[in-house]
């Protein structure tokens, strides 16, 4: 669950933090493309030996699913009140079941916000990676958090 005791003040620009590990099965890749990413390379393991891919992949939205969970579990303080939103959402390789996903987290800049006092904004960058520690999704992420109180 969320790092309890994380408030604005302690994320550092430059810091680093890679953590998590979930395998992506079969089974979880076809339950979620069933649901919300029905193309044939997701959900048809003959239609997608066929396609540019050569086999089953995972649909980008659950890479992206199974990374929100990872930063949930290991890294976003408490403190953290959610998002205003993505940039440069990149998916750079397929993920294939079998898979290992990770996340590593950097920081890229922390500033206080001038709209919203007790509030710090930090933008990072998320890289979601393989076994092989190959990048298969990238994106760069702004965070709003609470400041420490008094």
């Amino acid at each position: 669950m969320p790092q309890p005791d994380r408030w604005f003040e302690d994320l550092r620009q430059g810091e680093v933090a890679e953590f998590g590990d979930h395998l992506m099965t079969e089974a979880e890749i076809l339950e979620f493309a069933r649901r919300f990413d029905p193309q044939p390379f997701h959900v048809d393991a003959g239609a997608a030996r066929e396609s540019i891919y050569g086999g089953l992949i995972a649909s980008g939205w659950h890479t992206g699913s199974a990374m929100m969970r990872m930063l949930v579990d290991h890294w976003l303080p408490r403190s953290s009140m959610g998002s205003p939103g993505l940039e440069q959402v990149r998916w750079l390789r397929p993920v294939r079941p079998g898979d290992r996903l990770s996340v590593r987290v950097t920081i890229r800049e922390t500033r206080l916000s001038q709209s919203r006092p007790g509030l710090g904004i930090a933008t990072y960058l998320t890289e979601v990676l393989n076994q092989d520690r190959e990048t298969v999704m990238s994106l760069l992420g702004t965070g709003l958090f609470r400041c420490r109180p008094a």
